[in-house]
């Protein structure tokens, strides 16, 4: 993967608000992420597709700095018990995918076929 997000672009050009050292810490998984989605695919800085891949790295990143990899709980308070999502819940790399693909909707970068 040639091409990688800096913070300058992550916090000025995409309005994020980790940290240098949370951003540097999730952006390992929200790369991994953006392979697995776009099956391999970067596209060339100055494409078309190459902002929404940025804005879909920098999405990934927010949600795994707040939510990490795993199941997400909820929380207990004496006999209140409240989960965070109903059903079966959810993992953190869910709503990270779900922000991902938001951004990349209306791209060519989205594998969509059978190998």
């Amino acid at each position: 993967m040639a091409a990688s997000i800096s913070y300058e672009f992550y916090s000025e050009t995409y309005g994020g608000g980790l940290s240098e050292a949370a951003f540097g810490d999730s952006l390992p998984a929200a790369l991994r992420l953006l392979r697995r989605l776009c099956d391999g695919v970067v596209p060339e800085e100055g494409s078309e597709d190459f902002g929404a891949w940025q804005r879909a790295v920098c999405a990934a990143c927010d949600a795994f700095a707040e939510y990490g990899e795993g199941q997400l709980d909820g929380f207990t308070i004496g006999e209140f018990r409240t989960m965070r999502y109903q059903g079966r819940g959810t993992t953190g790399t869910e709503i990270a995918t779900a922000a991902a693909i938001d951004e990349l909707a209306g791209t060519s970068l989205l594998f969509c076929g059978v190998r």
